[in-house]
């Protein structure tokens, strides 16, 4: 994010999460951006030969310069978009999962203004837009989404702060918010590495481990009971 303190104009690369309309042709917009979210009108966009109005759609990455006046809320006065994922909307699971992510990562945002929200948006549209497994797709970005929301689950140690061992099986105790070593348990070695993987690398990066289509199931399932989406 670019600063010109002497006009106070910003310019940022941004994913629109939220869009309210706003009198008869503006749009109160909250972006999500490498810095964090912010919040601006888009004056005249609704009107039919508005400029900015294609380069504040959702779904893209945008290139926004936002003036910041004596109000809270910043103007935008250009935005120019830089890549489309066009091919979510062929898909409507894809762009159901899509609109899902926009108003997690909203709601988010709200209790804690990190950063990494922008890499989550960022790497979940283009996994889904590139075609990638949904299933890998939901299932990091509830991983990734918990962890930079401070519940991120211990996958180094049980509920009794004892290493986690390859021999034993896990379950996840959602109470506790922690593994417990159960005979017979849904997590093994190889799940548990998955996991570890997937809150520390990149989701282009979790889809090149081999054969990781046959854990997903399971992985997706602790992933949405620990984030709370069941």
């Amino acid at each position: 994010m670019q600063k010109n303190m002497q006009n106070r104009d910003i310019r940022t690369l941004g994913y629109v999460l939220k869009r309210t309309n706003y009198g008869e042709a503006d749009r109160i917009l909250n972006i999500i951006t490498p810095k964090g979210k912010i919040s601006a009108i888009a004056k005249g966009v609704r009107k039919e030969k508005s400029k900015l109005a294609g380069g504040v759609e959702l779904f893209s990455l945008t290139d926004i310069n936002i003036h910041q006046g004596r109000g809270e809320l910043g103007t935008i006065t250009s935005a120019k978009m830089k890549k489309y994922y066009g091919n979510i909307l062929k898909d409507f699971t894809a762009m159901e999962f899509a609109g899902l992510i926009l108003k997690k990562i909203s709601l988010a945002s709200e209790n804690l203004d990190s950063p990494e929200y922008f890499e989550i948006v960022d790497q979940s549209l283009a996994g889904l837009d590139s075609g990638l497994n949904k299933e890998l797709i939901e299932s990091w970005f509830w991983l990734n989404l918990t962890r930079i929301s401070g519940e991120e689950i211990n996958l180094y140690r049980d509920i009794n702060g004892i290493k986690l061992s390859p021999k034993e099986r896990y379950n996840y105790d959602l109470i506790e918010k922690a593994l417990v070593s159960t005979y017979n348990g849904e997590l093994g070695e190889e799940e548990i590495k998955i996991l570890r993987l997937m809150v520390t690398t990149k989701l282009t990066v979790t889809a090149q481990i081999k054969g990781i289509e046959s854990f997903l199931p399971k992985i997706l399932r602790l992933a949405r009971i620990m984030s709370g989406a069941v």
